[in-house]
């Protein structure tokens, strides 16, 4: 491993989306805190998931990871779709990096990148609601895993198009639909028994389902094995996205 190599690509990524923070980062965390104030005001006092809990706490966990997740995927495939565009790709696959490297200086920066989303919506909620927390250990490993898979599925998306709109496509039609239909503004426990079975189907609800129990500890499912399939999807997306990078799928035709 070329560890300077590794950190001088992931600092390139981060001073990528930290350039433009009020995109990347801001405009999120406002994005955030209306959904808050819409659905909190709506529903605050005729909706209780947990007991003891209110609808807006029950739903800061969600909006947060839901947060955390898209930008995560944004951040690698946006920078992945620029470079290709825009030619200058051929300046990260000139050096001797490995694949390896590659990818953990990509998804480093997409981690990064939702985990400051998350502070920011964390930081700005409070003032609406405060939140408690169970277990830190929890809510920071599933904020970690959340947005380490969504970087690689972002890094998997970013390679796979060849355009801007295959990549809106890619969000509009499989990442936002999966995001709102994973539990991010009910319990998946209201829903009927068919819809509750595809929402089990989601892995995104396993995403926000553990990150919730970090907070309330409480969850829809054993948090263990939110955890388990996390960890385990984290291994096939890091498998197949150094497997890619290693062939330059559609990267040095690019």
């Amino acid at each position: 491993m070329n560890w300077i190599a590794t950190y001088t690509l992931l600092l390139k990524e981060v001073k990528r989306w930290r350039k433009v923070w009020l995109q990347t980062v801001l405009a999120p965390v406002v994005t955030a805190l209306l959904y808050l104030a819409v659905f909190g005001h709506v529903l605050e006092g005729r909706v209780e998931v947990f007991p003891g809990v209110s609808y807006a706490a029950f739903l800061i966990p969600g909006l947060l990871m839901m947060s955390v997740i898209q930008n995560a995927f944004a951040n690698t495939s946006s920078s992945l779709i620029q470079s290709k565009v825009m030619g200058s790709i051929i300046f990260v696959l000139l050096p001797p990096f490995s694949a390896l490297e590659m990818f953990l200086a990509y998804i480093g920066a997409a981690v990064l990148r939702g985990l400051a989303v998350g502070v920011g919506v964390f930081m700005v909620a409070w003032f609406y609601v405060k939140v408690p927390i169970d277990n830190m250990f929890v809510v920071l490993l599933f904020a970690f895993l959340g947005s380490y898979v969504m970087g690689a599925l972002g890094l998997i998306a970013g390679m796979w198009a060849e355009k801007f709109d295959q990549i809106a496509a890619f969000q509009s039609f499989l990442i936002v639909p999966l995001t709102f239909l994973s539990g991010v503004f009910y319990s998946i426990k209201s829903l009927p028994d068919f819809w509750a079975a595809m929402s089990y189907a989601n892995p995104f609800f396993y995403m926000i389902d553990g990150f919730r129990y970090g907070f309330f500890g409480q969850s829809d499912q054993p948090v263990l094995l939110s955890a388990m399939i996390m960890m385990s999807a984290a291994l096939v997306l890091t498998i197949v996205c150094v497997r890619m990078l290693s062939k330059g799928y559609k990267l040095r035709d690019a």
